[in-house]
């Protein structure tokens, strides 16, 4: 289906103008710049053949007419339709057609692509089509090849340039330095910043790309899928009343009603072992929120844990002092919850915790374990330690603080600001600032696909006033603002970088950490990727610093998606090869498989209520041995929010159809046989990551699959 609006193309209120490559608007038959010769063969006859390439998504065919003016260094053909007998450009086909030119144009430079109805359906609306690629042989000299992998929409005209990748400093020919330039002011002008909510990263103003609508949204079959699954699910939960009730729930056992709709062996597990100290431990490191965990070496000031409490954990012959020097003693500071306003569900006012929770690891490659809870951050009478050796409703009730202190941070934080809201800033700035013929436009296209149509659906039905986050979650709307204000303070460049992130938290030897493993795994392959890309096209860092397009996409990510804040350590400049590898590894892993890892595991680990319960409608505990069944199941989220939140859970966590696992490059921008071994050698890397996660998961009771390859989608598009 379609990419993320490669081009601007022209409105059909223009068509007395041609848009010179993606967006550059100039009248037909105005001079198209300087004859100067470039390195194409210079054409000596008139006939050209072309090849035409139309894509096989439902509705990419057309009925519209097509022709092309082919511009060289000497001028430029009028229109030259590309007719055949009975119908053309159909779903699937590629085509072969013979154009005449009256006269030499020259060397060509650029392909000008004009689209029209035909007469007789001219008063109806024109039906869209989906070009992958037109080849245009000339009558000496090899094939030229012209990538394309849009929509286009009406009738209108696109433009298009040859398909080697050419950074700016390499398009000598003036007018395709012009074209370049009047290309990237119309893409700006298409695709405009907007704020949606103060202290937030700056998001997509739709308003602005509505022409362009097919080159955003969704597939008809991944759309039609996305809804049918939410649809179906919240069908089945009304009609078992559950959906609308409003009331608590009546006990454990009923709320298995709540999932049964939907059963994985994941969820399955996660009922039978959610009260479990070592399952409640093993989430830290691989469950939806597996990046807080951090090694604790002296224990803050705000949380006075003693040995005689830790003792019955730690064992005989030991300290916590000793475990901490030891680097056995792990942290998880919920402390940014602090204060964070709260929400009101069914006209009841909700509640939060700052917890923090002190693990052990235990020797060898036993379980993480537990230690203490403390449910905020100023210790004291009304803010007691919870302990493994509390009374069993007691330290039950003060982890399922903690697991809703994990919902709260993962979906504000971890999945919606830096799994959504980061990965549209990469986005948009790739279609602002890099034009289609631009390496790092061909490398990192791929990996924006559908962010901005699911980030739209976010912002309309997630997170604006009455949808899932503002009727069934215990923070709300304000809380998840509130959050995504504080953090935004907070994030730097190293915790997007996953080497760099492992090694600040201290977990590089904890066992048993299967994210981490499976993550770097995956970020060396992307690196190795990227690092063969990079060095084929700069073959210097001066070459990296002289690219005006580089620096400019850097500087608007800088500036509009971290605000300008250089504390962040985020670069606004880049001036060596080494740099630019890391940070364009460091987009295409936060668009792919970071986003797997806090995403597609949504409904396995939340679909159960208890261990991830959406708000909590009592206050933390001030004393111990006070908690009871009832009071445990009162404080849990009402019934109609369980449902509304668990129905988003599983549309969220299940890739709609029409998926480009990681790797994945169907449309082939690269044209150059350099980058197309670096895809296959990419591509062979990652099916031995997937290999041996594979054979890894056999000897665990629960396999960890969010990082596996296959499973992992190009681009945030769920």
């Amino acid at each position: 289906m379609g990419r993320c609006g490669n081009s601007v193309w022209q409105s059909p209120a223009l068509s007395d103008w041609g848009l010179a490559r993606v967006g550059q608007l100039v009248p037909r038959g105005a001079a198209i710049g300087p004859a100067l010769e470039s390195q194409t063969p210079a054409v000596t006859m008139t006939e050209f053949r072309v090849r035409v390439s139309t894509g096989e998504a439902f509705g990419a065919g057309t009925w519209d007419k097509v022709s092309v003016s082919i511009v060289g260094t000497r001028g430029e053909t009028p229109p030259l339709p590309l007719d055949s007998l009975g119908k053309e450009f159909t779903a699937g086909a590629e085509e072969d057609f013979k154009v005449t030119a009256p006269q030499d144009v020259g060397p060509v430079l650029l392909l000008r692509v004009h689209k029209a109805p035909l007469d007789l359906l001219r008063p109806l609306v024109s039906d869209a089509w989906f070009c992958r690629w037109l080849q245009l042989t000339p009558p000496q000299g090899a094939p030229l090849r012209f990538p394309c992998y849009q929509w286009l929409e009406g009738a209108g005209t696109l433009v298009l340039q040859e398909g080697t990748a050419k950074i700016s400093w390499k398009d000598q020919h003036p007018t395709l330095k012009k074209q370049r330039q009047d290309e990237l002011r119309a893409k700006q002008e298409a695709h405009r910043w907007k704020t949606y909510l103060p202290g937030w990263p700056r998001c997509l103003d739709e308003e602005t790309v509505k022409t362009l609508n097919l080159n955003i949204k969704y597939s008809v079959a991944k759309n039609t899928t996305f809804y049918l699954r939410g649809g179906s699910a919240a069908v089945e939960l009304k009609l078992k009343g559950l959906l609308d009730r409003k009331g608590l729930w009546r006990s454990l056992t009923e709320m298995r009603r709540v999932f049964s709709f939907r059963k994985t062996p994941a969820v399955e597990y996660v009922f039978e072992h959610w009260q479990e100290d070592a399952f409640f431990g093993y989430q830290f490191l691989n469950g939806l929120n597996p990046v807080l965990i951090r090694r604790c070496r002296y224990l803050p000031e705000n949380f006075p844990v003693t040995d005689a409490m830790v003792a019955p954990v730690l064992g005989p012959g030991t300290s916590l002092q000793a475990e901490l020097e030891k680097g056995s003693i792990f942290l998880v500071d919920h402390g940014i919850l602090s204060g964070v306003r709260t929400n009101v569900v069914n006209g009841q006012p909700q509640f939060s915790a700052a917890p923090m929770t002190l693990l052990y690891q235990s020797p060898g490659s036993g379980p993480l374990l537990p230690l203490a809870i403390q449910l905020s951050q100023t210790p004291g009478p009304d803010s007691p330690i919870f302990l493994p050796s509390d009374d069993k409703w007691d330290w039950l009730l003060a982890k399922t603080w903690v697991r809703n202190a994990e919902f709260s941070i993962h979906e504000a934080l971890t999945h919606l600001l830096h799994g959504h809201l980061v990965a549209e800033v990469f986005s948009l700035a790739t279609l602002r600032q890099l034009p289609h013929c631009h390496p790092l436009f061909k490398l990192l296209i791929p990996h924006t696909r559908y962010t901005l149509h699911i980030n739209t659906l976010a912002r309309e039905l997630l997170i604006s006033p009455g949808q899932v986050v503002d009727r069934s979650t215990g923070l709300g709307i304000g809380g998840f603002s509130e959050l995504i204000q504080r953090n935004m303070e907070q994030l730097n460049y190293s915790t997007l970088c996953l080497p760099e992130d492992i090694r600040a938290r201290g977990v590089e030897d904890i066992p048993g950490y299967h994210y981490r493993d499976d993550g770097l795994k995956i970020w060396g392959a992307v690196e190795r990727f990227v690092s063969e890309i990079i060095s084929f096209y700069y073959p210097s860092d001066e070459s990296v610093r002289n690219d005006s397009e580089l620096q400019a996409w850097v500087w608007e990510i800088f500036s509009e998606g971290f605000l300008g804040r250089e504390s962040s350590g985020i670069p606004s400049s880049l001036g060596t090869r080494e740099a630019l590898i890391q940070y364009v590894t460091m987009v295409i892993f936060t668009c792919s498989a970071k986003h797997s890892s806090v995403s597609a595991g949504q409904f396995d680990l939340g679909a159960w209520l208890p261990n991830l319960p959406p708000t909590m409608q009592l206050p933390p505990p001030t004393s111990k041995g006070q908690a009871k069944p009832e009071g445990f199941i009162a404080t849990l989220s009402p019934v109609n929010a369980t449902c509304d939140v668990v129905i988003t859970l599983w549309v969220l966590s299940k890739e709609p159809g029409d998926r480009r696992p990681l790797g994945t490059y169907p449309d082939e921008h690269f044209v150059e046989d350099a980058p197309r071994q670096s895809i296959a050698a990419f591509q062979h890397r990652l099916a031995q990551i997937s290999r041996d996660i594979r054979e890894r998961n056999q000897g665990l009771a629960l396999p960890y699959t969010y990082l596996d390859p296959p499973v992992i989608e190009n681009s945030v598009s769920i």
